[in-house]
């Protein structure tokens, strides 16, 4: 399926992740960009895990752990979307997770893997999507959004906080 069109997402909030996401169909983003986001996370250095920029921003851990944590919600979405899930998803406030979150607790090396494992679980399922599949629409917290963005969303997210981690923290 082609890259999600207008009125399939919402314009405001994920047309930027969309078009962070270079590709035209899900296959080409899983091969693109699946292996360079695992390899750029295994390469962030143990010295940095708990470097935050600036006082009240993340550390390193806290943004790989919203990483993995967005990855979860918005996949759950396309899943539940794609299986005819017709009731508004809920939102999720990133700053409550991110407080309420082990990532302090955590080994770096612990959270690169679990990240590895979910990227994995994520292109495992976004292949298995049919087209029928990758062109249902559904509400998430109170907006409509189809299958094919929000796996256009999950790399375009992922590759935001790519580039936010190479400026401002390595």
């Amino acid at each position: 399926m082609a890259r999600p069109t207008g009125g399939t997402y919402h314009p405001i909030y994920q047309q930027p992740y969309i078009d962070a996401a270079q590709g035209e169909t899900i296959g080409e983003l899983i091969a693109s960009y699946s292996q360079r986001l695992i390899a750029f996370i295994n390469a962030i250095p143990e010295a940095k895990a708990n470097y935050s920029y600036a006082e009240s921003k993340w550390t390193v851990k806290q943004v790989l752990q919203h990483i993995i944590d967005t990855e979860r919600i918005f996949t759950y979405r396309a899943l539940c979307i794609s299986r005819g899930e017709t009731t508004n998803l809920p939102g999720f406030d990133e700053n409550s997770y991110a407080a309420n979150a082990p990532a302090q607790h955590r080994t770096l090396a612990s959270l690169k893997e679990e990240f590895a494992l979910v990227r994995k679980s994520t292109d495992m399922l976004f292949a298995s999507f049919t087209e029928k599949q990758l062109q249902r629409v559904g509400t998430t917290n109170n907006y409509m959004v189809s299958v094919n963005a929000l796996c256009f969303i999950v790399f375009g997210h992922n590759l935001h906080h790519e580039k936010v981690l190479r400026e401002r923290y390595l």
